[in-house]
Protein backbone atom coordinates (compact mmCIF):
# COMPACT_ATOMS: atom_id res chain seq x y z
CA UNK A 1 0.00 0.00 0.00
CA UNK A 2 1.46 3.39 -1.01
CA UNK A 3 1.90 6.36 1.26
CA UNK A 4 -0.88 8.34 -0.43
CA UNK A 5 -3.34 5.48 0.10
CA UNK A 6 -2.39 5.18 3.76
CA UNK A 7 -2.80 8.91 4.31
CA UNK A 8 -6.19 8.86 2.65
CA UNK A 9 -7.32 5.99 4.88
CA UNK A 10 -6.18 7.81 8.02
CA UNK A 11 -7.96 10.96 6.90
CA UNK A 12 -11.22 9.15 6.33
CA UNK A 13 -11.05 7.39 9.69
CA UNK A 14 -10.20 10.65 11.46
CA UNK A 15 -13.25 12.36 10.01
CA UNK A 16 -15.45 9.42 11.01
CA UNK A 17 -14.07 9.20 14.55
CA UNK A 18 -14.45 12.92 15.14
CA UNK A 19 -18.11 12.86 14.16
CA UNK A 20 -17.59 14.26 10.66
CA UNK A 21 -19.64 13.04 7.74
CA UNK A 22 -18.22 10.55 5.30
CA UNK A 23 -19.63 8.84 2.23
CA UNK A 24 -17.44 5.77 2.74
CA UNK A 25 -19.55 2.65 3.20
CA UNK A 26 -18.32 -0.55 4.76
CA UNK A 27 -18.41 -3.61 2.49
CA UNK A 28 -21.24 -6.00 3.26
CA UNK A 29 -18.82 -8.81 4.05
CA UNK A 30 -17.13 -6.58 6.64
CA UNK A 31 -20.46 -6.03 8.40
CA UNK A 32 -21.29 -9.74 8.40
CA UNK A 33 -17.76 -10.69 9.46
CA UNK A 34 -18.05 -8.36 12.43
CA UNK A 35 -21.51 -9.47 13.47
CA UNK A 36 -20.62 -13.13 12.97
CA UNK A 37 -18.46 -13.06 16.09
CA UNK A 38 -20.17 -12.95 19.48
CA UNK A 39 -17.50 -10.89 21.20
CA UNK A 40 -17.51 -8.26 18.48
CA UNK A 41 -21.32 -8.10 18.64
CA UNK A 42 -21.13 -7.70 22.40
CA UNK A 43 -18.53 -4.95 21.99
CA UNK A 44 -20.72 -2.98 19.60
CA UNK A 45 -23.74 -3.52 21.82
CA UNK A 46 -22.03 -2.21 24.94
CA UNK A 47 -20.43 0.76 23.19
CA UNK A 48 -23.81 1.77 21.79
CA UNK A 49 -25.44 1.65 25.19
CA UNK A 50 -22.69 3.81 26.71
CA UNK A 51 -22.26 6.39 23.91
CA UNK A 52 -18.81 7.36 25.22
CA UNK A 53 -15.21 6.16 25.05
CA UNK A 54 -15.03 3.01 27.18
CA UNK A 55 -11.92 1.69 28.97
CA UNK A 56 -11.00 -1.77 27.74
CA UNK A 57 -10.87 -3.00 31.34
CA UNK A 58 -14.54 -2.05 31.79
CA UNK A 59 -15.45 -3.54 28.42
CA UNK A 60 -13.71 -6.85 29.13
CA UNK A 61 -15.38 -7.12 32.53
CA UNK A 62 -18.86 -6.57 31.06
CA UNK A 63 -18.31 -8.98 28.19
CA UNK A 64 -17.08 -11.62 30.63
CA UNK A 65 -20.27 -11.21 32.66
CA UNK A 66 -22.45 -11.67 29.56
CA UNK A 67 -20.52 -14.68 28.34
CA UNK A 68 -20.56 -16.41 31.71
CA UNK A 69 -24.16 -15.49 32.55
CA UNK A 70 -23.26 -13.76 35.81
CA UNK A 71 -23.36 -10.34 37.43
CA UNK A 72 -20.57 -7.99 36.47
CA UNK A 73 -19.42 -7.49 40.06
CA UNK A 74 -18.90 -11.26 40.42
CA UNK A 75 -16.50 -11.59 37.47
CA UNK A 76 -13.15 -12.95 38.64
CA UNK A 77 -9.91 -11.17 37.70
CA UNK A 78 -8.70 -14.19 35.67
CA UNK A 79 -12.00 -14.25 33.75
CA UNK A 80 -11.75 -10.55 32.94
CA UNK A 81 -8.07 -10.92 32.00
CA UNK A 82 -8.94 -13.62 29.51
CA UNK A 83 -11.39 -11.33 27.74
CA UNK A 84 -9.02 -8.38 28.04
CA UNK A 85 -6.31 -10.32 26.19
CA UNK A 86 -8.66 -11.43 23.41
CA UNK A 87 -10.01 -7.90 22.93
CA UNK A 88 -6.60 -6.25 23.06
CA UNK A 89 -4.80 -8.71 20.78
CA UNK A 90 -7.50 -9.63 18.29
CA UNK A 91 -10.95 -8.08 18.23
CA UNK A 92 -10.34 -4.38 18.87
CA UNK A 93 -7.35 -4.10 16.51
CA UNK A 94 -9.36 -5.85 13.80
CA UNK A 95 -12.39 -3.58 14.28
CA UNK A 96 -10.07 -0.58 14.39
CA UNK A 97 -8.50 -1.54 11.05
CA UNK A 98 -11.97 -1.89 9.54
CA UNK A 99 -12.89 1.59 10.78
CA UNK A 100 -15.73 0.36 13.00
CA UNK A 101 -14.17 1.51 16.28
CA UNK A 102 -11.34 3.81 17.28
CA UNK A 103 -9.01 1.89 19.61
CA UNK A 104 -6.49 3.94 21.55
CA UNK A 105 -3.93 1.36 22.66
CA UNK A 106 -1.93 3.83 24.71
CA UNK A 107 -4.95 5.23 26.52
CA UNK A 108 -6.64 1.84 26.80
CA UNK A 109 -10.01 3.14 25.58
CA UNK A 110 -12.25 2.32 22.64
CA UNK A 111 -15.03 4.33 21.00
CA UNK A 112 -17.40 3.95 18.07
CA UNK A 113 -17.03 5.62 14.70
CA UNK A 114 -19.91 6.86 12.54
CA UNK A 115 -19.83 3.54 10.67
CA UNK A 116 -21.88 2.09 13.52
CA UNK A 117 -24.98 3.40 11.73
CA UNK A 118 -24.48 0.55 9.24
CA UNK A 119 -24.98 -1.96 12.04
CA UNK A 120 -28.64 -1.18 12.73
CA UNK A 121 -29.62 -4.82 12.47
CA UNK A 122 -31.80 -7.20 14.38
CA UNK A 123 -30.51 -10.37 16.00
CA UNK A 124 -33.27 -12.94 15.54
CA UNK A 125 -32.72 -15.20 18.53
CA UNK A 126 -34.84 -18.35 18.17
CA UNK A 127 -35.19 -20.59 21.26
CA UNK A 128 -34.30 -24.23 20.74
CA UNK A 129 -37.92 -25.46 20.78
CA UNK A 130 -39.39 -22.43 19.01
CA UNK A 131 -40.17 -21.71 15.34
CA UNK A 132 -38.62 -18.87 13.31
CA UNK A 133 -41.14 -16.12 12.52
CA UNK A 134 -41.14 -17.00 8.82
CA UNK A 135 -42.32 -20.53 9.62
CA UNK A 136 -44.84 -19.21 12.16
CA UNK A 137 -46.46 -16.90 9.61
CA UNK A 138 -46.52 -19.74 7.06
CA UNK A 139 -48.25 -22.05 9.55
CA UNK A 140 -50.71 -19.33 10.59
CA UNK A 141 -51.57 -18.51 6.98
CA UNK A 142 -52.07 -22.20 6.19
CA UNK A 143 -54.46 -22.72 9.13
CA UNK A 144 -56.52 -19.62 8.34
CA UNK A 145 -56.68 -20.44 4.63
CA UNK A 146 -57.92 -23.93 5.46
CA UNK A 147 -60.64 -22.57 7.77
CA UNK A 148 -61.86 -20.07 5.18
CA UNK A 149 -61.86 -22.74 2.46
CA UNK A 150 -63.87 -25.14 4.61
CA UNK A 151 -66.36 -22.36 5.39
CA UNK A 152 -66.68 -21.49 1.69
CA UNK A 153 -67.53 -25.13 0.94
CA UNK A 154 -70.48 -24.86 3.35
CA UNK A 155 -69.23 -27.35 5.89
CA UNK A 156 -70.80 -26.83 9.34
CA UNK A 157 -70.07 -25.43 11.85
CA UNK A 158 -67.53 -23.29 9.97
CA UNK A 159 -70.28 -21.48 8.04
CA UNK A 160 -71.65 -19.79 11.19
CA UNK A 161 -69.18 -16.89 11.10
CA UNK A 162 -69.88 -15.72 7.55
CA UNK A 163 -67.55 -14.26 4.93
CA UNK A 164 -67.26 -10.79 6.46
CA UNK A 165 -66.65 -12.27 9.91
CA UNK A 166 -63.82 -14.46 8.62
CA UNK A 167 -62.24 -11.52 6.78
CA UNK A 168 -62.36 -9.41 9.93
CA UNK A 169 -61.00 -12.22 12.08
CA UNK A 170 -58.11 -12.96 9.71
CA UNK A 171 -57.17 -9.28 9.38
CA UNK A 172 -57.39 -8.73 13.14
CA UNK A 173 -55.32 -11.80 13.97
CA UNK A 174 -52.53 -10.92 11.52
CA UNK A 175 -52.50 -7.34 12.81
CA UNK A 176 -52.11 -8.48 16.42
CA UNK A 177 -49.36 -10.96 15.57
CA UNK A 178 -47.52 -8.42 13.42
CA UNK A 179 -47.75 -5.82 16.21
CA UNK A 180 -46.26 -8.28 18.70
CA UNK A 181 -43.54 -9.17 16.19
CA UNK A 182 -42.67 -5.48 15.70
CA UNK A 183 -42.44 -4.86 19.46
CA UNK A 184 -40.29 -7.95 19.91
CA UNK A 185 -37.93 -6.86 17.12
CA UNK A 186 -37.39 -3.51 18.81
CA UNK A 187 -35.93 -5.36 21.77
CA UNK A 188 -33.59 -7.27 19.44
CA UNK A 189 -32.05 -4.14 17.89
CA UNK A 190 -28.31 -4.13 18.50
CA UNK A 191 -27.58 -1.74 21.36
CA UNK A 192 -31.23 -1.06 22.24
CA UNK A 193 -31.23 -2.91 25.59
CA UNK A 194 -28.91 -3.20 28.58
CA UNK A 195 -28.15 -6.85 27.80
CA UNK A 196 -27.49 -8.27 24.29
CA UNK A 197 -30.45 -10.26 22.96
CA UNK A 198 -28.31 -13.38 22.55
CA UNK A 199 -26.76 -13.21 26.03
CA UNK A 200 -28.79 -16.14 27.28
CA UNK A 201 -26.39 -17.52 29.86
CA UNK A 202 -23.04 -19.31 29.72
CA UNK A 203 -21.86 -19.66 26.11
CA UNK A 204 -19.75 -22.35 24.51
CA UNK A 205 -18.77 -20.80 21.17
CA UNK A 206 -16.11 -18.08 20.96
CA UNK A 207 -16.02 -17.65 24.76
CA UNK A 208 -13.91 -20.81 24.79
CA UNK A 209 -11.73 -19.88 21.80
CA UNK A 210 -8.07 -18.89 22.19
CA UNK A 211 -7.15 -15.24 22.46
CA UNK A 212 -5.87 -15.22 18.87
CA UNK A 213 -9.30 -16.03 17.38
CA UNK A 214 -10.04 -14.04 14.19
Amino acid sequence: MGKSTMSSTRGTRSRVASGGETDVQLPTDTVFQTLGNRRRRYTLHYLRTQDRPVPIRELSEQLSAWELGKERNTVLPKERKRLYTALHQTHLPKMDRLGIVEYDRNGGVVSLTDHIDQFDVYLDVVPRNDLPWSQFYLALGTVLTTLVTVAALGIAPFTALGGFGYALAVAGLFTLVAAYHALRDRRLLLGSTDVPPDALGPQTDDSSYPATEN
